[in-house]
């Protein structure tokens, strides 16, 4: 019978002391949830905006990102974009290579095999790097500037034009320091170059944001079938002719010699 008490007490004393535990521990838990939620309820969103200037064929990307913090605690993190280039637009590295000699941007592409010749319906998806730079004119903004152009594409048989969507970019970002907002919004990491200038590579955290536009869209002009024989026919007797000028004037103006 004793033994039987003692072993009651003993369990009744092992309950008691979990229950404390548990009772002790769970204001710290909810002290920490606190302390997350007032993190989050402090950190501003990241706001991106893209933009597309100029008209015609040949056109510009602009990105815009804004974040709601100081520009002391940016000072130290990197931003880079992520774009995926549909297959209806073409970016031309031998440009970007230009662009970047004169310190105008800083974008890569990634993807190999590449034919900026290619019409739309023989192209595929490629992707570029841009380094995103702090805009001067606004103390907690970065900007990103990519030159694209429109590829050729099949004729229709009655609209006289196409879209082609431009999707969201992936937004990476890499701080040499711990940084709130990082904390706030990135939710995984990507390895990508840590600048152009080096091979080296760094976990980037991809960010979530907030776009102020859907995804961009734009038209482009393609011909119509109907007018299939009318160019075929227009343009072969301009051929012709332009040839037969070129050789009036071979022999006319031209020397010959034995």
């Amino acid at each position: 019978m004793a033994v039987r008490v003692a072993a009651v007490r003993a369990v009744a004393w092992l309950l008691l002391g979990a229950a404390t535990g548990l009772t002790r521990g769970f204001p710290a838990v909810l002290g920490a949830a606190r302390s997350d939620a007032g993190t989050r309820a402090m950190c501003s969103e990241i706001i991106l905006r893209q933009e597309v200037l100029k008209d015609g064929f040949h056109r510009d990307l602009l990105i815009k990102v804004k974040f709601g913090e100081s520009i002391e605690d940016l000072q130290t993190c990197r931003l880079l974009i992520k774009q995926d280039i549909p297959a209806g637009l073409f970016v031309d590295p031998y440009e970007l290579a230009s662009l970047r000699e004169r310190n105008i941007t800083e974008a890569v592409m990634v993807s190999e095999n590449f034919d900026i010749e290619a019409p739309n319906y023989l192209s595929k998806e490629s992707e570029v790097l841009i380094y995103a730079r702090q805009d001067s004119q606004c103390v907690d903004c970065f900007q990103a500037f990519l030159p694209v152009h429109y590829r050729y594409h099949r004729p229709h048989s009655h609209d006289g034009e196409t879209s082609i969507v431009v999707n969201h970019p992936d937004l990476l970002m890499f701080c040499d320091q711990e940084f709130p907002i990082l904390k706030c919004w990135a939710h995984s990491k990507v390895a990508a170059p840590c600048a152009l200038e080096n091979e080296d590579i760094c976990q980037w955290n991809k960010m979530k944001y907030k776009s102020v536009y859907k995804n961009v869209t734009l038209q482009v002009p393609v011909g119509l079938t109907i007018h299939t024989s009318l160019v075929c026919s227009v343009t072969l007797f301009v051929t012709i002719l332009c040839s037969t000028l070129i050789l009036v004037a071979i022999f006319k103006y031209g020397y010959f010699s034995l």
